[in-house]
């Protein structure tokens, strides 16, 4: 699913600061925004369209989309209202997008959702929906107070799907469904060294088929091998993400700390990989941001045609672009959106 973002552009004149090979291209934050030459006159909604992709119709910028949109950004922090069927148009004298009054029929059953209001979502669900419903960040002790499995069905020592189990401390919860936990390994600042939390390893899902004191639980589904001593947290339902792209208001200076996915090997990965990065709430981060890539610019030593025997430091180099979809206390996670080299951890994370 798609949705579509643009507000009013003070010239259509084409500024290119500098490009990414993948097509991402980095203008000034001052510049006034440029219109792709092939940009659409009309463009009709469809499923499976996100606001970010839509606006890449228009724009290499995709996260100055309120540019282009004409609206107010407090009333499209959380937009709503474009869904399947509806009509994008680009008046290309105003440099402005609107929603036509127009409305095209679909195909039956795609009209039907559009009329239950199914929203575009900001970014592809797919990709980072495992993320939306589970803890990924926990306090030292944030997992102490969970419910335990203290004992296996048959003294069994790991548990598969299937296998019973009997946990402590779920008092008088309704719940039936959850997720299994384990504390993994720390989240450490690479700038400051301070521990900002801890990652919650994902070890499987669970229901209760007793409820009481130890309730009895049946694992419906493992990545990990489970033990007594695993904690659970109660399963939530997945929100989708419709915060319209936009840059940070405030600089933002930070790091990779984590990789997940998108073929993460050695340290490094590609595209649609999600990222924790060591800025959160705290540091002024939302969901919605859209922060830029770059690979520390490397110390070049004395060398041949070096007058001077003092080292050199080459600028950073920006190779792609993060929409940030979860904000904790000190740390945010982000998917990878463009990139044109692979992502490391420990590269830094800025305003685009």
């Amino acid at each position: 699913m798609h949705q579509q973002w643009r507000k009013s552009i003070t010239t259509l004149a084409f500024v290119l600061a500098s490009a990414i090979a993948t097509g991402v291209l980095a203008q000034a934050p001052n510049s006034p925004l440029a219109l792709k030459p092939d940009a659409p006159d009309r463009y009709v909604v469809v499923p499976g369209d996100t606001l970010w992709s839509i606006a890449q119709r228009f724009t290499d910028s995709p996260w100055r989309w309120t540019e282009l949109w004409g609206a107010n950004k407090d009333d499209i922090k959380n937009p709503n209202r474009i869904y399947p069927g509806n009509v994008i148009v680009l008046d290309r004298v105003r440099g402005q997008l609107a929603i036509s009054s127009d409305t095209v029929k679909l195909s039956p059953r795609v009209h039907a959702e559009s009329i239950a209001r199914a929203a575009i979502p900001s970014i592809p669900p797919s990709a980072i929906e495992p993320f939306l419903v589970r803890p990924l960040v926990i306090e030292p002790d944030g997992l102490d107070n969970a419910p335990t499995i203290v004992a296996t069905e048959e003294s069994r020592v790991i548990l598969e799907a299937g296998n019973r189990a009997f946990v402590r401390g779920m008092a008088d919860s309704k719940e039936t469904a959850w997720f299994i936990y384990r504390r993994g390994p720390a989240l450490v600042d690479p700038d400051t060294k301070t521990t900002l939390g801890y990652e919650a390893i994902y070890l499987g899902t669970a229901r209760v088929t007793r409820p009481g004191e130890p309730a009895v639980i049946q694992l419906t589904s493992v990545t990990q091998e489970v033990a007594v001593g695993d904690k659970l947290v109660a399963a939530g339902r997945p929100e989708v993400i419709t915060y319209a792209p936009h840059a940070p208001a405030s600089p933002v200076q930070g790091r990779i700390i984590s990789l997940y996915g998108g073929g993460t090997k050695l340290g490094e990965a590609g595209g649609n990989t999600v990222i924790s990065i060591n800025r959160g709430k705290a540091d002024g981060m939302e969901v919605g941001h859209v922060v830029a890539l770059y690979r520390p610019g490397a110390l070049v030593a004395e060398g041949r045609g070096l007058k001077s025997s003092a080292p050199m430091t080459l600028p950073n180099d920006r190779y792609g672009l993060a929409f940030v979809f979860r904000v904790f206390d000190r740390v945010s996670y982000a998917l990878v959106m463009f990139i044109n080299k692979p992502v490391n951890t420990l590269d830094l994370v800025q305003n685009p």
